[in-house]
């Protein structure tokens, strides 16, 4: 008789069947999936990549049409239903509301965050003519780029980085700006002509992190998984998703934020850990930006994103938060306003 074991568990014979690791199939997610599959294999863990479709893969429309989260949906479901056991997302692409279902039980160390200009001839920002047609996929980028009057022509565009930096080479576009973390996993950092510093544009809150999310009742594996989780990643990450969700914005609304942990003096001279977290909200014309900052401990690292959050509402923000899709019908881009589901533990599109 055929002995069926649950993955992870280990047979008579003393082998394990591998843990199931669900990812999109583009060349990024397939990285960012291997890097989590890799670090079990060398803790002693089986595991193996499960490539699953979602409808962002087989949509060219703008992310803010065809709705927040659909690159992570699609794993969800498989997850849900036993099909894979860890599911691995751009931390940015999740919705901000929790689902008890789910745990995200390791967020490993952060790649940059910045953004990253792709530019024709090597230029920066700074060098390219007024009127040069920029691509992204961002509302939040949109606005920042306007925000700075260079007179630059920000157009919309999807596609997957190879795809993107294409149409740069091909002289389509004069430049993209995409996740630099994404060319970094990729190996293709040689391509940016100019990581862009915040100053210039705040990244999308939690950009260049990973989840790692299991379900909530699989104990044994959230431990396993645990072995995997940066604790400063985790709360810088806190801080800006919980600054998103207290706005009541998604992943497509023109806020960027970023929290750092930087060493700092006590009262009596001791070197300790604060949190900086710095965010914006623009209108996505460029019109308007808000900006505003805090510091604090990082185990408060979820009350600063929230109180942070609070000071932007204060200074109008609610009034940017609305952008228009392609359809012309205004959308505010928001989800459910509900904490982050990030959890203490014992897309390619979307770059």
């Amino acid at each position: 008789m055929t002995m069926v074991y649950r993955a992870g568990e280990a047979a008579t014979d003393g082998t394990r069947s591998p843990w199931r690791i669900g990812t999109r199939g583009s060349l990024l997610a397939l990285t960012q999936a291997g890097t989590v599959r890799d670090a079990l294999i060398a803790a002693g863990h089986p595991a193996e990549l499960v490539i699953v479709k979602s409808a962002g893969d087989l949509s060219a429309d703008p992310v803010q049409k065809i709705g927040v989260g659909v690159f992570t949906t699609a794993l969800r479901d498989e997850l849900a239903a036993g099909a894979i056991d860890i599911a691995v997302h751009s931390y940015k692409d999740l919705p901000t509301a929790p689902d008890p279902r789910f745990t995200i039980a390791a967020i490993p160390a952060r790649e940059d965050p910045r953004d990253a200009l792709v530019a024709r001839d090597g230029a920066v920002l700074g060098e390219l003519p007024v009127g040069a047609k920029i691509g992204t996929s961002a509302p939040r980028r949109m606005a920042q780029l306007r925000a700075l009057g260079l007179g630059l022509d920000v157009v919309p565009l999807r596609g997957n980085l190879d795809t993107r930096i294409r149409k740069v080479h091909e002289g389509e576009l004069d430049a993209v700006v995409v996740a630099r973390a994404g060319l970094a996993r990729i190996e293709r950092l040689d391509e940016v002509t100019e990581a862009l510093e915040p100053v210039q544009m705040l990244p999308a809150p939690a950009q260049g992190a990973l989840a790692v999310e299991c379900r909530s009742d699989d104990a044994a594996l959230v431990q396993i998984l645990a072995g995997l989780d940066d604790p400063v990643a985790r709360a810088t990450v806190l801080a800006e998703r919980s600054l998103l969700a207290e706005l009541e914005a998604g992943c497509t609304a023109p806020i960027g934020a970023l929290a750092e942990v930087v060493e700092s003096l006590d009262d009596e001279g001791r070197v300790v850990d604060e949190l900086s977290l710095r965010a914006c909200a623009a209108a996505i014309d460029g019109s308007d930006v808000l900006r505003a900052s805090v510091i604090g401990a990082p185990a408060d690292a979820a009350e600063l994103g929230r109180s942070l959050a609070r000071e932007l509402l204060d200074l109008g923000a609610r009034e940017l938060l609305v952008i228009e899709p392609d359809d012309g019908s205004p959308s505010e881009a928001t989800t459910s306003p509900a904490t982050d589901s990030t959890n203490p533990s014992p897309m390619e599109n979307s770059q």
